[in-house]
């Protein structure tokens, strides 16, 4: 490919980091993603979930379907870097490498425009808010998507601490269950010289956050693999003569699958009722930001690697799964499908981390992976 026709997307990618947006609020990105794909003439495009964008290629009724997906949103996180690229938004900026994961989309959308699909349909969804994890539900609960089933769905994340551009990938769970839990403390406030005449929440809250150490498993090999993670904790006022009345313990839980996460939940709540039993603490537990395992389809995986050897790349069987979540676990629960991973370079800066940038050198071998996966199923 000529270097011109590679530079545009890395541009392309470089401009979205430029002008990030985060969980919810894609609609500069969605703007900017559709004014660019719209050259590669897909056969349709709809908006979907809100600010996410789904194209098609292939006019066929019938035939193989196929949906290939990236996340377009940002994080709340400054950026450090000092490139020429770094983020204009303060206080967000694109410290996943969504905004690459959408040039690669991107270059699949002209690379199905050079090599139409005869045989099917192939939609690329390019998805909003995975990093709360809303926006896979967004997508699949939105009308515009009712009538697509997918005979397979693929995704990738690409993956600091792995050699550049290795396919990286496993049957089975790939990524792990993520659900965040809020707790509640309810007491009354009292004079702090009389804390006896109140119920102050604080010793219960420190029990309990204590006590959740006990239940963990965190050995990445480990089958009964369970992470708990203190997040933020809240409690009364910077009133020195007030003892407080009301209190919030926020965890993030990570399992290796929903079952192991349900009988987590199920010991942290019982721990709960242990701690506050007649103590006069009112406790209460929501949850938010749920994310499921993404569990990759045995013949999906065989494809991925199949694909990936055949165009020369390095490939890595993963023998347990990440920790962290990703959304399109939704999507592998519904559909037969899967993720793989692409490695971002062994020196590349942590996910999340505030130095951290995508490699603009896995848009093409990434797009080109995807195209043969789609090549063997519409062939």
């Amino acid at each position: 490919m000529p270097l011109d026709q590679t530079d545009r997307f890395v541009q392309f990618r470089r401009e979205l980091h430029r002008f990030p947006d985060v969980s919810g609020h894609e609609v500069d990105t969605q703007k900017r993603i559709k004014s660019f794909v719209s050259q590669f003439n897909p056969v349709a495009s709809w908006e979907v979930g809100g600010t996410g964008l789904l194209l098609q290629y292939g006019p066929g009724n019938t035939g193989p379907v196929t949906l290939i997906r990236a996340d377009i949103d940002a994080l709340p996180i400054q950026e450090v870097n000092t490139f020429g690229h770094k983020s204009q938004i303060d206080g967000v900026s694109h410290k996943c490498g969504h905004d690459g994961h959408t040039a690669i989309l991107a270059r699949l959308a002209s690379l199905l425009a050079e090599n139409p699909v005869a045989n099917g349909r192939v939609y690329l969804l390019f998805q909003p808010a995975e990093e709360t994890g809303a926006g896979a539900a967004a997508v699949l609960n939105d009308p515009a998507f009712a009538d697509i089933t997918p005979d397979r769905a693929f995704a990738l994340h690409n993956l600091p601490g792995f050699q550049q551009g290795v396919i990286v990938c496993k049957p089975g769970p790939f990524t792990a269950s993520v659900l965040s839990m809020i707790v509640t403390f309810t007491g009354y406030v009292s004079h702090s010289a009389e804390p006896e005449k109140g119920r102050n929440p604080a010793y219960v809250m420190a029990d309990f956050t204590l006590r959740s150490r006990t239940l963990q498993q965190p050995a990445d090999q480990a089958d009964d693999f369970a992470l708990i993670t203190p997040i933020y904790t809240t409690m009364g006022e910077k009133s020195y003569g007030i003892s407080a009345g009301y209190g919030e313990v926020h965890l993030t839980l990570r399992t290796r699958n929903a079952k192991r996460m349900e009988a987590l939940t199920a010991e942290l709540l019982a721990l709960l009722t242990e701690l506050s039993t007649g103590t006069g603490i009112d406790v209460a537990t929501s949850y938010t930001e749920a994310f499921f395992a993404n569990e990759n389809d045995p013949d999906a995986f065989a494809q991925i690697k199949q694909s990936a050897l055949k165009l020369g790349y390095a490939f890595v069987e993963k023998q347990e799964p990440f920790k962290w979540g990703e959304d399109f676990g939704l999507f592998t629960q519904k559909y037969k499908g899967a993720m793989f991973g692409i490695g971002n370079g062994e020196d590349s800066p942590a996910l999340h981390n505030d130095d951290y940038d995508f490699n603009d050198n896995l848009i093409e071998p990434a797009a080109q992976l995807f195209l043969d996966l789609i090549a063997v199923a519409h062939g």
